[in-house]
C-alpha cells in the first residue's frame, strides 16, 4: 500500500503570469505558499486484473480506455500501468475552489504511481509530468503554478522563462516574519465552486491576440508579484495587505466574471472590519477569499464574515511539497 500526499496553494502575488500565452513573450513571475490542505492518493495492488478507481464516484474497468476520469486515465497511460491496481483519492478542499486542487491531485497521483513502479522521481519531474498531462494532453487553459507548488511546497518564488523553463526559489524570509505573515493571513470559503477554464481561456485568447488591456493588466500583476517578494524579503510584512488590495482591483478588470455581488459585499465587509486588503484566490468567480489583517482585528473580522455566511478555514504553510507518507 502506498499513501501519497501533495499540498494546495495560495498565491500571494503575480498569479496569472504563469500561462504560456503570456510568459512565452514577456516572462512571468509569481510568489505562492503551499498550505496544509491536501489531496491524498492511496494506491494498492489489486487482486484482480481490473482497475478500481474511487473518488467522488467509483469505477471498475478492464481497460484504461474505459476510464471516465480524465486525469486518472491520462496518468495511468503515461505511466504504462494497464491492470491490477486500485486508486483512491481524498481531498481537504472542494474541487474548483481556486486552491489548485486539480493539479495537486495530479501531482499526488503521479508520485503514487512512480512509487508503485519503484521509480525514483524528483519534484521537478513530478511538476513537469503534471503540466504535460493537464496542459499538453488534456488541453486545459491553465498555467504551471499549481503543479510546481504541489510538487515543491514551501513559500516559493516561481520565474517562468520565455522558453518554458521554471526557476524555483524559496522566499528568503526570517522565521519571525514567516510567523507574522501566517498569523495575519485569514482564509474564508465563499461557498461557491467554479470552473476556472472559461475565465482562463478568455485571458489566454486575449494574450495570444496581444490585447493591449490584458497585456498591461498582466504586466501590472507581475510587477505586484515582484514587489511582494521585495517587501517580504526586506521584512515589511504589513504592506502585503495593501498589495493584495491593489492586486484585486487590477485582477477584477480582466473579466466581468472575476467577481460577483456576494464576493464584492463580503470584501467590503472585510475592509470595514479590520482587513487591510485581500483578494480572491484562483482565476475568479468563487472559491476562497484571502485577507491580511493585524492580529488585534482578527476576532472582529472573522465574526463579521462568518455572520455574512463565509466559512473561516485555519491553515499553516506546508514546507514538504509532494510526499510519500506510507510505502509498505
Amino acid at each position: 500500500m502506498i499513501l501519497s500526499r501533495a499540498p494546495t496553494r495560495i498565491t500571494l502575488g503575480g498569479g496569472g503570469t504563469d500561462l504560456e500565452s503570456y510568459y512565452s513573450k514577456y516572462g512571468g513571475f509569481l510568489i505562492a505558499g503551499a498550505i496544509n490542505k491536501y489531496c491524498t492518493i492511496l494506491a494498492n495492488r489489486r487482486f484482480y486484473e481490473s482497475i478500481r478507481l474511487s473518488y467522488s464516484e467509483m469505477e471498475v474497468v478492464d481497460k484504461i480506455d474505459e476510464i471516465q476520469h480524465r486525469i486518472f486515465k491520462a496518468a495511468l497511460r503515461l505511466m504504462d500501468i494497464t491492470a491490477g491496481i486500485e486508486l483512491h483519492s481524498t481531498a481537504d478542499v472542494p474541487a474548483s475552489s481556486g486552491l489548485g486542487s486539480s493539479s495537486t491531485f495530479t501531482v499526488a497521483l503521479l508520485n503514487a504511481l512512480h512509487t508503485y513502479k519503484r521509480d525514483y522521481v524528483t519534484q521537478r519531474q513530478l511538476a513537469e509530468e503534471a503540466c504535460k498531462i493537464e496542459i499538453g494532453i488534456l488541453g486545459e487553459p491553465i498555467g504551471k503554478q499549481d503543479q510546481y507548488m504541489a510538487a515543491f511546497g514551501g513559500l516559493t518564488c516561481l520565474t517562468f522563462e520565455k522558453n518554458g523553463d521554471v526557476l524555483v526559489e524559496p522566499l528568503r524570509i526570517s522565521s519571525d516574519m514567516l510567523d507574522q505573515l501566517e498569523n495575519n493571513l485569514l482564509l474564508f470559503f465563499t461557498g461557491g465552486e467554479r470552473s476556472a477554464s472559461e475565465i482562463l481561456l478568455d485571458q489566454d485568447n486575449k494574450s495570444k491576440a496581444e490585447d493591449a488591456a490584458m497585456i498591461q493588466n498582466l504586466h501590472k500583476t507581475k510587477e505586484i508579484g515582484l514587489l511582494t517578494r521585495k517587501y517580504l524579503e526586506n521584512g515589511n510584512v504589513d504592506i502585503i495587505g495593501e498589495l493584495f488590495h491593489e492586486h484585486w482591483e487590477n485582477k477584477k478588470k480582466r473579466s466581468a466574471g472575476m467577481s460577483d455581488p456576494k464576493i464584492d459585499e463580503c470584501y467590503d465587509i472585510a475592509l470595514k472590519n479590520g482587513a487591510v486588503g485581500g483578494k480572491l484566490i484562483g482565476a475568479g468567480g468563487g472559491g476562497f477569499l484571502l485577507f491580511y489583517c493585524h492580529n488585534g482585528c482578527k476576532p472582529k473580522l472573522i465574526g463579521a464574515l462568518q455572520k455574512a455566511g463565509l466559512r473561516w478555514e485555519r491553515f499553516h504553510f506546508d514546507r514538504d511539497g509532494a510526499k510519500i507518507l506510507v510505502n509498505t
